[in-house]
């Protein structure tokens, strides 16, 4: 059974698979390629795109931008245990990356810190043992995970406006290819933060579609140096005042969508900038907010969100820490 909307006019969501396999009975894939996918080499963080292929297990098919699967890295943690799974995000489309569904993707940032207590490194287990695999090498899955962050089934009947920071980007890289050939119809706007230029992920692919599609639009926003254009800092947010004449009439439209994937406290400067710049129906699409809120939202908290700050069925969010 598909998700059923609650009101009319409220997108429908697609059937989607669920743990076909447990983190206790994992399948196993082969990575087929791994390579850096930052717009530069220069880039503070280490982020790589890699794909691996799933045929003979049942996630061939599977997997749909949106949902995640998760990575089983070998040996034990400090306790003896074995490594958790780790989840990640797919940045494959429905179709896989062979157009068959036997080639899935994902964006994984190798994570490098320090211990707060003692200062000394910390590497972050599954993130490094898949960014070093090697083509050819073993990996050990589960999943696929998630049915809410996902394209509707009847994808042509609405337009998209795609928010991300980081590795949030995954989903949308899939989300955007899917969208150019069962949507040719719909406005697919992606806006992507980072804090310097180098930072941006998939920055080429993304500029391609861009001027080979009429119906994509991206825009980036750079927290920590200049735009391009000459504009100061921004935040993702920030591009609905920027660029109010070219999204505004899409967000306005009853057919919108909007989609958050990133670092968690993002979703909240959206809001507030949506609150700032709609009013009456078109708000109450996306928010539903208690009259009091509206009269200071500026100060808007995150301890409000869901509570006296509510997204509706046509906003999709998927924040982490």
């Amino acid at each position: 059974m598909k998700d059923k909307p609650s009101i009319p006019g409220e997108p429908l969501l697609p059937e989607a698979k669920m743990h076909l396999y447990r983190p206790t009975e994992p399948c196993v894939g082969r990575v087929t390629r791994n390579v850096i996918c930052t717009a530069s080499r220069k880039s503070a963080g280490f982020v790589r795109h890699i794909e691996i292929d799933v045929s003979g297990t049942t996630l061939a098919g599977n997997c749909l931008p949106g949902q995640s699967i998760g990575v089983l890295a070998p040996g034990a943690d400090a306790h003896g245990r074995p490594h958790k799974v780790r989840l990640y995000s797919l940045a494959s489309p429905a179709a896989g990356e062979d157009g068959q569904g036997k080639i899935v993707s994902t964006t994984v940032k190798r994570t490098i810190d320090e211990h707060w207590e003692t200062g000394r490194l910390f590497l972050g287990v599954a993130s490094n043992y898949l960014a070093d695999l090697q083509e050819g090498d073993e990996v050990r899955l589960s999943g696929p995970n998630g049915k809410r962050f996902l394209i509707p089934a009847d994808a042509a009947e609405h337009d998209y406006l795609f928010f991300a920071t980081g590795t949030g980007i995954a989903p949308f890289r899939g989300m955007v290819l899917d969208l150019l050939k069962r949507a040719p119809g719909s406005r697919v706007t992606l806006v992507m933060g980072a804090p310097y230029a180098t930072d941006l992920l998939y920055h080429d692919l993304f500029t391609k579609l861009s001027a080979e599609h009429k119906n994509f639009t991206y825009l980036t926003a750079i927290s920590r140096e200049k735009q391009a254009d000459g504009h100061d800092r921004l935040y993702v947010q920030d591009r609905l005042r920027t660029d109010r004449d070219r999204i505004m009439p899409q967000v306005m439209s009853d057919r919108n969508l909007i989609y958050v994937c990133g670092i968690a406290g993002m979703e909240l400067g959206i809001f507030q900038a949506l609150a700032l710049e709609l009013q009456g129906e078109t708000l109450e699409q996306y928010l539903q907010v208690d009259p009091e809120h509206l009269r200071d939202v500026r100060h808007w908290e995150r301890r409000m969100l869901h509570k006296e700050v509510r997204p509706t069925r046509r906003v999709f969010l998927e924040v982490y820490a």
